[in-house]
């Protein structure tokens, strides 16, 4: 079954005071998703041929939110605590300053998938300015996966799924982890069971797997948050996660295809991660 994408381009909606719709539409989702369920990021309305977004200026502060909609106990993995898994993404942008924001572009998955994160990821990845959404994306028969979507909810790559049901996979973020220019995203596989960290790179629409290793996780079964991230303290930025049965702080490097490990100390609380994740 397709998914279903629905985008309308030139549409504003007013979400409150001034700043009229230029042109009504009527979202699925409410605008901004579920609470506590959304990530925004900004970036300036500026791109090789001119501008990202035709109805603000060049140059103007926009703002890209994306969110998981709409709830769902369809899968029933349960693995993220009182969180439910979701059916939708909802993918809007706004001006700094202005109350409107663009017609969502939203995704409704089928039956037999849901998103199983906790928000959506935004960075960029293909160095052309405008964010992309980075998400965990579960079939009920096959386990996760991580997915990417553009600004218009368009699917532009994805991992494989896992190959087994209640399979999960832990993100911990997005960064040009060996300053080869491209972007590489980290998470953990089976954060639970396998608790391998993998690391794969984005380059021209396509996911490659360019290293991993074993011993490290980054959540526990009923977490409400994912432990760990990428620190960018020095050159190259850090994978920074715990060893296999919590008593560690771990930061890893990409370096020349290959992931490197050090201990950071001990792990006691979620404060420590915190604080290796600020620098020293």
């Amino acid at each position: 079954m397709v998914r279903r994408a629905i985008f309308s381009l030139a549409c504003l909606l007013a979400t409150a005071g001034a700043g009229a719709p230029l042109v009504a539409c009527s979202p699925q989702f409410p605008v901004g998703g579920l609470p506590g369920r959304a990530t925004e990021i900004t970036f300036p309305n500026r791109s090789a041929g001119g501008r990202h977004e035709y109805w603000a200026p060049a140059g103007a502060r926009m703002i890209m939110t994306a969110a998981l909609a709409s709830e769902t106990a369809e899968y029933g993995h349960n693995i993220m605590g009182p969180l439910q898994d979701a059916k939708g993404l909802t993918i809007h942008i706004s001006r700094e300053g202005d109350s409107r924001v663009s017609c969502p572009a939203e995704v409704l998955l089928p039956e037999g998938e849901v998103f199983e994160d906790f928000a959506p990821r935004l960075a960029d990845l293909d160095g052309d300015g405008m964010p992309e959404v980075i998400v965990v994306q579960s079939s009920l028969s096959e386990g996760a996966r991580l997915a990417i979507y553009d600004r218009r909810a368009r699917l532009l790559a994805a991992t494989p799924y896992i190959g087994q049901s209640r399979r999960w996979l832990a993100p911990l973020g997005a960064a040009d982890l060996d300053g080869d220019g491209a972007v590489e995203i980290a998470y953990v596989d089976r954060p639970h069971l396998a608790r391998t960290l993998r690391v794969w790179r984005y380059r021209k629409g396509r996911l490659t797997e360019v290293a991993s290793a074993p011993g490290l996780t980054n959540h526990r079964i009923g977490d409400t948050v994912i432990t760990g991230g990428i620190r960018n303290c020095a050159q190259p930025p850090e994978i920074v996660t715990v060893n296999a049965d919590w008593s560690r702080i771990i930061a890893t490097r990409l370096v020349s295809g290959t992931l490197t490990s050090r201990d950071l100390g001990p792990y006691r609380a979620p404060a420590d991660i915190a604080k290796a994740l600020a620098c020293p």
